[in-house]
């Protein structure tokens, strides 16, 4: 791998949806929640983090096995965002664009280790 971490595409809109996630959790309505909020928060990092350490072991068969967790954690986040809905910390339209994110998150985690998988030599 030639390219740094902070290239990626997918890096940048792991990046987004945190920034989406912890907005939405700074309202009122999460205040006391702080099991709930610490898992999805956890979740959301663990996305970039991922990304980031696989990245840096330049050999693609340890990065596609961090990226394998990202998309783990991206399914987690998902999940939490339909439990908030739910449990009715918030409405539809306020995780819209955060799911909607999160599906292209895990769909381009998917084609990156599509591709790296091609490159690998046995």
């Amino acid at each position: 791998m030639t390219k740094s971490f902070e290239e990626f595409d997918v890096y940048k809109k792991g990046i987004v949806l945190a920034k989406l996630i912890f907005e939405l959790l700074n309202t009122k309505i999460f205040e006391k929640e702080f099991g709930f909020k610490d898992q999805i928060k956890r979740a959301v990092i663990s996305i970039t983090n991922n990304i980031a350490e696989g990245s840096e072991y330049n050999n693609n068969k340890q990065l596609i096995r961090y990226l394998k967790i990202s998309k783990g954690s991206c399914a987690e986040v998902r999940s939490m965002l339909i439990l908030s809905r739910e449990l009715g910390f918030c409405s539809q339209t306020e995780i819209e664009e955060s799911y909607k994110i999160s599906i292209e998150i895990s769909q381009n985690l998917s084609n990156f280790i599509k591709y790296l998988s091609t490159k690998i030599k046995d």
